[in-house]
């Protein structure tokens, strides 16, 4: 087919055109261009001619900035050139090593997608991240302060231990409340042997040392060079440096901590415990043939249909919050356990032992019948190991209240939401203060205020913090649900409705923060964002914006203040969790 000369010549302007957009732009030489048409055409307007703080200039020859229309009009809507030289510099410098430093973060879900996605969520929601660890930490030491305020008991310390520990997964009691006094007995080595047995940790090594080290060293040493005043000043990296600095605290953080969060390791850990107290014969006869999930009134796995959040499942501790009611209540509800067996001291002064002086264990025995004096050991603290033996029937009846209360299961641990609202006030800290250092570089950056690199940071804190509310309220929903396991309420399946759709909208949001901080700050390396329209800070200038081309002055106070700010929030919040480590079990 041939086409009309017309056809031709529109179809060449077309690709002429076409060309034109595509080719790199050269915003230095189009400014000296411009520059150079003004002063050899006589008369010529110098509208559209700034110098870099945005005044017009009374001399061509001084322009350092244009308009954004005259910008378009005479350097293209491309980009500037590509340059792997200056790419490669800074990807490695501010990017690649936090990349690496995400593998230092604890894993150890069953499936590797599960812990695919316990990076994206951490890198997508870096807000969720730190809630999901200080509130840890603050779980730990409220369970720490409940524990120690009880008398002395043989399985305390490891009980303590073991709920400290064990925030990774979905601990639950068995629904039967009269296995609830078998958690006490002292010859039930189960809780000494699950503590042993767990006692790994996953803490500092080699390889995170480096990694920690390696992103500290070249944030210091590129920050010392990040003032320039070359024309490739836009896609200076040390608002992307900023950016990440979360990832520090966070890291170093879970490694403090040491969360038990391998899978598999725990599911051995607590098989092996259970054999190991069946052969020591600490296991009640009647359950003796069921499984261990079955035969212990505490486990430490569930299957999807025992949860009202499949997340809960997941032991990597960045899910800690989908975990952090139901821990509550049932580290609360053992509590009780325990602290009733503690006030049985005085009562033990009064009462035979469980079984009486016989030992009989055909029946349950009446207390306030055969009573026998009892040996005690001179301590306030001390209660004889006989009034915590025998039988679970004989254990039941024995910690029973004289009036006929049982423990009541708490479903709202006390002081939760207390713990919750502290650990969201230092993770929003850490977020905003790290993404604010880089909001307020690319703020004082010219051409200042509002553009592409700021609109890109602040679209990442935002969808963080959705990301941590969404999440947030999705396990106070499904704890709430909890309440009605069967779901026969309307208003329960309405609940655990908005859970589940709250929690896919988070993760979905999560996966695209993750590729969007990345793609920020690849586009900051590779000049994507060095176009007219970016670099004239459109957003908050409308129709009077225009475009820094060579910048004469370097706002060194706003560099120092976006440093100081990143600095401050994450030393603060490493800080203040180091001064509070001191309170866990040791």
């Amino acid at each position: 087919m041939r086409l009309h000369k017309g056809s031709r010549a529109a179809l060449l302007l077309l690709l002429v055109h076409a060309a034109r957009t595509v080719v790199a732009a050269n915003f230095s030489q189009c400014l000296s261009n411009i520059i150079n048409n003004t002063i050899h055409t006589p008369n010529a307007s110098l509208d559209g001619l700034f110098n870099s703080t945005g005044y017009p200039v009374l001399n061509a020859s001084n322009a350092t900035a244009i308009s954004y229309s005259l910008c378009k009009s005479n350097c293209g809507t491309g980009q500037e050139a590509f340059q792997w030289s200056e790419f490669s510099q800074e990807f490695s410098a501010w990017l690649l090593p936090n990349i690496a430093l995400i593998s230092q973060l604890p894993f150890g879900a069953q499936y590797r997608l599960d812990n695919l996605m316990s990076a994206v969520l951490t890198v997508g929601s870096p807000t969720l991240a730190g809630y999901s660890l200080f509130l840890t930490l603050l779980n730990s030491r409220w369970i720490t302060y409940q524990f120690n305020s009880l008398n002395y008991h043989p399985n305390s310390h490891f009980a303590l231990s073991i709920l400290s520990s064990l925030q990774q997964v979905p601990l639950r009691l068995h629904p039967d409340h009269e296995r609830l006094p078998s958690l006490i007995l002292p010859e039930n080595h189960w809780w000494k042997c699950l503590a042993e047995f767990v006692d790994y940790t996953h803490t500092w090594s080699i390889a995170s040392a480096t990694s920690i080290a390696w992103v500290i060293v070249a944030y210091i040493l590129t920050v010392a060079n990040s003032p320039s005043n070359g024309p490739d000043f836009q896609s200076n990296g040390q608002a992307t440096g900023s950016l990440w600095l979360w990832l520090i605290p966070i890291v170093i953080g879970w490694l403090q901590l040491s969360p038990k969060c391998d899978f598999s390791r725990l599911q051995a850990a607590y098989d092996r415990a259970d054999r190991h107290s069946m052969h020591t014969g600490t296991a009640d006869i009647r359950v003796g043939m069921l499984s261990a999930s079955s035969r212990r009134a505490l486990a430490i796995t569930a299957k999807e249909d025992d949860v009202m959040s499949p997340d809960e499942l997941l032991t990597p501790p960045v899910f800690n919050y989908s975990r952090s009611l139901r821990w509550a209540s049932t580290a609360e509800t053992i509590f009780m356990v325990f602290k009733q067996d503690s006030e049985a001291l005085e009562k033990a002064y009064s009462h035979p032992p469980v079984c009486g002086s016989d030992g009989d264990e055909s029946g349950i025995h009446n207390p306030t019948e055969n009573i026998e004096t009892i040996q005690y050991i001179d301590t306030a603290q001390s209660i004889h190991d006989r009034n915590r033996r025998e039988s679970l029937q004989h254990i039941t009846v024995y910690c029973a209240e004289p009036n006929g209360v049982q423990i009541v299961r708490s479903h709202w641990a006390p002081g939760v939401f207390t713990r919750m609202f502290f650990a969201s006030c230092a993770s929003l800290g850490l977020q905003w203060g790290t993404v604010g250092a880089a909001l307020l570089v690319s703020w004082f950056t010219p051409t200042t205020k509002m553009g592409c690199r700021f609109m890109g940071y602040l679209l990442y804190g935002a969808i963080s913090t959705l990301i941590w509310m969404m999440l947030l309220v999705s396990s106070i929903l499904a704890h709430y649900s909890a309440a009605d396991p069967r779901r026969v309420s309307l208003s329960t399946r309405v609940v655990i409705a908005s859970s589940h759709v709250l929690r896919w909208t988070g993760k979905l949001l999560a996966i695209v923060n993750f590729f969007l901080v990345i793609l920020a700050c690849v586009f900051q390396y590779s000049n994507f964002y060095d176009r007219c329209f970016c670099n004239s800070s459109v957003f908050s200038r409308g129709g009077a914006a225009y475009d820094v081309i060579i910048e004469t002055t370097v706002n060194n106070g706003a560099w120092i203040g976006a440093l100081v700010l990143a600095c401050v929030s994450a030393s603060a919040f490493l800080g203040i969790l180091n001064l509070l480590l001191d309170t866990l079990p040791s």
